[in-house]
């Protein structure tokens, strides 16, 4: 498992991912329905990019996101919806 803590890191590991794939760029955006921009902005590091389309490239390529050190949620938190910390 990679640890991630920056836009730049997912960057890099999501482009080391596509390229021991054997993906080029045009064909990591087909396969994830994005557009092969965004797949540039990505690999960049850029860190104002849409979560719901991240989210589609790591499922492209055969990964997930999983999130560690944080209190695990409930099943009645997630049923009474997302109060953003209020």
């Amino acid at each position: 498992m990679t640890s991630i803590r920056s836009p730049q890191q997912l960057g890099e590991a999501l482009r080391a991912a596509r390229k021991q794939l054997g993906l080029t760029q045009p064909q990591l955006a087909l396969t994830a329905g994005v557009g092969v921009r965004f797949i540039v902005d990505l690999e960049a590091g850029k860190p104002t990019l849409r979560l719901e389309n991240v989210l589609r490239v790591i499922d492209a390529l055969g990964g997930e996101l999983q999130l560690s050190g944080l209190p695990s949620a409930t099943a009645e938190d997630t049923h009474q919806g997302n109060d953003h910390g209020a």
